[in-house]
Parts: C-alpha cells; sequence; structure tokens
C-alpha cells in the first residue's frame, strides 16, 4: 500500500527523468541558460511537484484529477523541450529518445490514474482524522 507520493512509480520514474535532465542540461550552452535550460528544468520538475499535490488533495477527486492533468501537460512540455534540445544540437538523439520514450509512459501512468481516480482518491473518512470541536456551555 502507497503511503506517500514518493512511494508512487509515476513518482519516482518523472523524478529520476528531471534528474537526468538536469544533468545533461548542464552541458547547455550559456545563452541558453534563462530560456531552453530553464524551461527544461522546470517543467520536468513540475511533473514530479504536481503528482506530490496531487497526492495530498486526494481527499477531492476533482481536485486530484485535476493536479493529476497538470502533471500530464508538463510531462508533455517536458517532451517538447527535449525535442529543442536535439534540433538545437544540446542533445543527442541516442541519449534523448529514451527519456523522451519515459515521458510517453508516464503520460500514461497519469492518464491511467485519472481514468481510475476512484481507486486512488481517499473514501470518506478513511485516512483523514476528523477532530470535534464543541462548544464549552458557561
Amino acid at each position: 500500500m502507497v503511503t506517500k507520493h514518493t512511494e508512487l512509480d509515476v513518482y519516482k520514474r518523472a523524478f529520476a527523468a528531471a534528474m537526468q535532465l538536469f544533468e545533461l542540461s548542464k552541458k547547455f550552452p550559456k545563452e541558453e541558460t534563462y530560456s531552453l535550460t530553464d524551461q527544461l528544468r522546470r517543467t520536468s520538475r513540475s511533473v514530479c511537484a504536481n503528482v506530490a499535490e496531487a497526492w495530498r488533495k486526494r481527499r477531492y477527486e476533482a481536485h486530484f484529477k485535476s493536479k493529476l492533468s497538470d502533471s500530464e501537460a508538463e510531462a508533455a512540455e517536458s517532451q517538447v523541450w527535449i525535442q529543442f534540445a536535439v534540433e538545437c544540437g544540446y542533445l543527442d538523439k541516442e541519449v534523448a529518445t529514451p527519456i523522451y520514450v519515459e515521458y510517453d509512459q508516464t503520460i500514461a501512468m497519469l492518464v491511467g490514474m485519472i481514468r481510475d481516480a476512484e481507486k486512488w482518491v481517499l473514501k470518506q473518512g478513511v485516512g483523514v482524522r476528523v477532530v470535534e470541536l464543541r462548544r464549552k456551555d458557561k
């Protein structure tokens, strides 16, 4: 049973891909620091961050799905920046392709979680400690 977002396979895979892109982007030209390098790092990290947010919002199915959808969009955007990095000659296609494919798999996992959200969201009263406040009579 998964108890925190860092235990999710989709999170682990997205985190590994983001770290790989971070290392590879260190070799990008200096003039790309505030454009391609920054965008690639932001979007790849955002995939993980949105999965974490979705996990914490799983009490509410709509919020859970929304954050997973944001994560899916960030993964697709990461693929765009990978494609630009290849076309600009900053990444070898042989290096970039497995990462691009990893994002295809991440997207598929996210779509599956969205489709089957009821399996992930918390049931009413499960996993949430409810505290009842009572007014003291004087």
